[in-house]
């Protein structure tokens, strides 16, 4: 047995046979002298070649569409873009007349040198740009070599699909019926694989580096998208123990679905509300699926990630109509466009810094950028029609910024009225408490707004002063910290003096201890992703608010993050289970 430790990119375990898709390996490439007679027909076959590749893309963005919505075929609206770039061809072309070589090596060598390009950039996200390259040049190679390429459409039997990566068609046009989990030598939690395995609930293990080279097809696998471990060939004795877990996860899906459409009350009948986070419209069906009451942040990154160009206006209205119109009058809080830091978008111009996750980013990002920032406010606004929208601005400082923020969304109403075009009036907007100065002024700030929702993952960084993309400071990320939870319980007291209500949708609100914690200190509104909300509400549904607010108190007097640990443990250890 082998194993192998790569990005838990998806939840989930699955074991199955190993299918290698290796399609996406280099083709063997002829490499031939030309005369300058023959160039004219070589540069023939090339424009025939890309004109059949665009009929190919066309379908797919059609498919995708139709099947997945808009945002899935802007991808494919990129790859045209590509396949019409006169810039493109015009390199193809001088080099194909200059080289006096025939097409598909001059194809392949444009291909090589463009991946070489891009994976030489230190931003992980434009590297995986090299994805798309790899899409549009070997689509053409196919065409101009006669090669069929196999599709995993046509996958007809249950598979663990391995691979070195996996293009946005291949991901799109798959049979997922079919595919039990991915495993990839490529790829990272922001790549499009990681958000649509989510999306699809596929267990995923990306960046294993050569795991292609170490699995064959037929190979036995394990995979745990929880943990990243991938298992080769298992012997007996961890094969039995894995179906245990798996089964005993399968009976405890079946148990949390009974409590799906349960209303998260305590014993003693206060109620809250679960909702979920989202990236991607496709996670609506789990979204309902799993009982979540709305949707508590949309995060409208992923619109952005596609190669090309930012999303137009229109391009993210109906994104967003999508997702309010398939949750059917629930709430979705749309968060406005968070990058920077440690989220990097392709063809949006953000400068490289010292202390980036202390830099240009989120809505000093936007604030600076008024012509994206207005599509994507009037995009929400113009959606807000065919739901129950709200909008959320995040890494709020301090007041001269949401003031800034509010004063812009103004503007995109004058121009939606001008424009005839309809919009909630009175659409709630929010802010995301995620740095310790908005923390100290929340009394201040909850007079400008309509809600609060804590954004933990940056609070507990900012106010511990600890990057957690970090191994050698992970360990010091810490949830239960004194200064953590003596923040977030001012955040929800200045936010209830102000009449609003107060949620939280960092990783903590998952956490069923944390989730008692957060029940005695008044938050009203939990969110987390999909498949944890069963979890959480059965925690909710198993103590009474009385009790909670009392565990809480003692929480807060509590000197350590280790003392709140062991004292958590042993007050709850009968009622609330952290692994379900």
């Amino acid at each position: 047995m082998r194993t192998l430790q790569g990005i838990p990119a998806s939840p989930g375990i699955a074991i199955g046979h190993a299918f290698a898709f290796l399609d996406d390996e280099e083709p063997m490439i002829p490499r031939y002298t030309v005369t300058e007679r023959e160039l004219d027909g070589e540069w023939e076959r090339f424009i025939v070649a890309v004109g059949k590749s665009k009929d190919d893309v066309s379908s797919m963005r059609d498919r995708a569409t139709r099947e997945m919505g808009q945002e899935h075929g802007a991808i494919f609206d990129a790859h045209l873009l590509m396949l019409d770039d006169p810039e493109v061809h015009d390199t193809i072309e001088n080099s194909l007349r200059e080289s006096l070589l025939n097409i598909e090596w001059v194809v392949h060598q444009y291909e090589q040198a463009t991946v070489k390009q891009l994976e030489g950039l230190d931003d992980p996200v434009l590297q995986e740009r090299t994805v798309d390259v790899h899409d549009i040049t070997r689509r053409i190679l196919n065409h101009l070599m006669l090669r069929e390429r196999f599709s995993l459409a046509d996958l007809d039997r249950d598979v663990v699909l391995i691979a070195r990566n996996l293009l946005p068609s291949d991901m799109i046009s798959m049979n997922r019926a079919r595919v039990l989990a991915i495993v990839m030598d490529a790829g990272g939690k922001t790549s499009h694989t990681a958000i649509l395995a989510r999306a699809f609930e596929i267990p995923a293990v990306l960046g294993l580096g050569g795991v292609t080279r170490l699995i064959k097809n037929g190979d036995t696998v394990i995979v745990d998208g929880n943990t990243g471990d991938v298992r080769v060939e298992p012997d007996g004795q961890t094969l039995e123990r894995y179906r245990r877990v798996r089964q005993k996860m399968a009976e405890r899906d079946v148990d949390l679905a009974s409590i799906a459409a349960l209303p998260a009350s305590t014993s003693d009948g206060r109620v809250v509300l679960i909702k979920a986070n989202i990236e991607v419209a496709e996670e609506i069906d789990s979204v309902l699926r799993h009982g979540a009451s709305g949707v508590g942040l949309f995060r409208s990154e992923f619109l952005f990630l596609q190669p090309g160009r930012a999303p137009s206006e229109e391009t993210q209205y109906l994104a967003y109509r999508r997702v309010l119109e398939k949750m059917n009058g629930l709430p979705v809080t749309i968060r406005t466009l968070d990058i920077g830091g440690d989220k990097a978008i392709p063809d949006l111009a953000i400068e490289e810094e010292k202390n980036p996750l202390l830099g240009w980013r989120a809505i000093r990002y936007c604030l600076s950028d008024p012509d994206l920032f207005q599509d994507q406010l009037r995009a929400i606004l113009r959606a807000s029609a065919y739901g129950d929208a709200r909008i959320m601005f995040p890494l709020i400082s301090g007041p001269g910024e949401l003031d800034a923020a509010i004063a812009s969304l103004d503007e995109a109403k004058t121009e939606c009225r001008r424009r005839g075009q309809q919009f909630r009036e009175d659409i709630p907007v929010g802010i995301m408490i995620e740095v310790p100065s908005a923390a100290m002024i929340a009394d201040i700030l909850a007079t400008k707004v309509d809600f609060f929702s804590i954004g933990t993952n940056d609070l507990i960084q900012y106010t511990i002063a600890v990057d957690r993309g970090n191994e050698k400071v992970a360990y010091l990320h810490e949830p239960f910290h004194p200064a953590v939870l003596r923040l977030v319980k001012k955040i929800i007291d200045d936010g209830h003096a102000a009449g609003i209500p107060v949620s939280m949708c960092g990783e903590m609100a998952s956490d069923p201890f944390a989730a008692v914690v957060l029940l005695g200190m008044g938050l009203d509104e939990f969110s987390m992703s999909a498949v944890s909300v069963p979890d959480v509400k059965r925690t909710i549904r198993s103590v009474g608010y009385a009790d909670a607010q009392t565990l809480a108190a003692e929480v807060l007097a509590l000197t350590s993050h280790q003392e709140t640990e062991a004292f958590l443990a042993h007050r709850l250890a009968d009622k609330v289970s952290r692994s379900g």
